[in-house]
């Protein structure tokens, strides 16, 4: 998320500002060569399109010691940024870090040990073989052609939301988590460059306390900022450009072949592209039934998104259900109403499975609730279809006085779980675009 952030605020930054000459010199250069990627890798299909690999590095020495020290460097998110060969729309895929996969062979270096081929965690190939590696594991996993990479450690972050003058989000309670170092009220919330870190690096402290929640929240913090960034307010401001430019530029570090000058002429051919032609999107997945916590991809939904990116196919030809408002764009509160423990969380991630975001999970003040329900309020009546299509059972009620357009299911009783999911349901593959706004009512 860290990574695909500055991405995302490079291309768009670049279109406004000319080549500013000490900007080159910012960025950071690695070598990943084709010994690193292996005699054997996916065709480039669609020629003029360009898929960037883009990682949050989590290592946590120097000026990042105060958020643990760790031996070592890890991905804290691995996202992959498609941009179309007509420059008019892109896509922000991401992987979960839990994610449980066949990890390719990988070289050793002088500084890393490199990686036998296994079944494990997809953010393991970073620590075997650096950004080569998770490269080589990303190509292999989904036959996508990757052309560059980039990738941006903490302290870059924070220096690029606090050019850009901070970053809106919506809290529906106060937040106190010190691992992440984060301290907020509840309500909209304009935060700083270290807020910011703390807000997209919190787990446990926020929604249902799992890593999807979390890519869920970084996706949209990249909407909320991008928003900024493509407003008028910001691209009249050739001073904030100018300092968003190089704290974007110092943040970066990225192979030899993705240099200041292809950012800038990259930039320059997306001019005109809008906040509604970026989609964010997660790759399909279920919980591990074989190792409790880890995720797995589901088919055949995840081939046919990478099957999308590789082609270079506009996402906007996929068919998904009849909702009138996508499971991406719907928030859920969840109750527990009955004595089973744990349920509420198993729940929340059947539910995430298919794209909602879970902000909270609790119980009902009284027990046990016989009926399961969906309440809602004015705002939030045109989601209601959306989530009644997916349960086995749970009757809609209406709360007049509600702002908000968040539901709240309340599981009773007679909790039956969801109904199957078609292998034709698209749904979990499109996404949302830069113009979602959750702090909307």
């Amino acid at each position: 998320m860290i990574a695909v952030t500055v991405t995302v605020v490079l291309l768009v930054v670049g279109v406004a500002v000319g080549v500013v000459a000490k900007l080159t010199g910012n960025v950071k250069h690695e070598d990943v060569t084709a010994d690193d990627l292996g005699a054997t890798r996916p065709p480039k299909v669609a020629g003029t399109a360009m898929n960037v690999l883009v990682v949050g590095s989590d290592q946590r020495n120097g000026k990042n010691a105060k958020y643990g020290r760790v031996a070592g460097e890890r991905t804290d998110t691995i996202m992959l940024v498609h941009v179309s060969s007509k420059r008019d729309n892109a896509m922000v895929v991401s992987f979960p870090r839990d994610s449980l996969v066949q990890l390719p062979a990988c070289r050793a270096t002088a500084a890393l040990p490199g990686q036998q081929a296994h079944l494990g965690m997809i953010n393991e190939s970073f620590n075997s073989g650096g950004i080569g590696c998770t490269w080589k594991t990303i190509e292999s996993l989904t036959h996508i052609r990757i052309d560059h990479f980039v990738k941006v450690d903490f302290t870059g972050f924070k220096g690029i939301v606090n050019a850009v003058g901070g970053v809106d989000v919506c809290l529906p309670e106060a937040v106190n988590d010190k691992k992440a170092l984060l301290h907020l009220p509840a309500g909209k919330q304009t935060l700083n460059g270290e807020q910011a870190l703390g807000y997209v690096r919190a787990r446990y402290s926020m929604g249902d306390g799992s890593d999807i929640g979390r890519i869920q929240r970084q996706q949209m913090f990249i909407a909320s900022m991008v928003k900024k960034i493509m407003s008028g307010e910001t691209l009249s401001d050739p001073a904030k450009l100018v300092g968003i430019l190089d704290a974007g530029t110092k943040a970066v570090t990225t192979d030899r072949g993705l240099s200041f000058g292809v950012m800038k002429d990259l930039a320059t051919s997306l001019q005109g592209l809008d906040a509604g032609q970026i989609r964010f999107i997660t790759t399909p997945w279920h919980y591990s039934l074989t190792q409790p916590g880890r995720v797995e991809w589901v088919q055949p939904q995840a081939g046919r998104l990478f099957q999308i990116v590789a082609k270079d196919q506009n996402l906007q030809g996929v068919k998904g259900g009849q909702a009138k408002v996508g499971r991406s764009k719907i928030q859920i509160e969840l109750r527990n109403g009955t004595w089973r423990s744990g349920l509420g969380t198993q729940v929340a991630a059947f539910l995430e499975q298919r794209g909602y975001h879970i902000t909270k999970i609790g119980d009902t003040a009284r027990k046990p609730q016989a009926k399961t329900t969906i309440l809602y309020g004015p705002a939030g009546e045109t989601r209601v279809p959306t989530l009644t299509a997916d349960l086995l059972g749970g009757a809609p009620r209406e709360l007049p006085a509600a702002k908000t357009n968040r539901l709240v299911l309340v599981i009773g009783d007679d909790w039956k779980g969801l109904k199957a999911l078609r292998t034709d349901d698209t749904e979990s593959i499109k996404g949302f675009d830069a113009t979602h706004d959750t702090c909307a009512t």
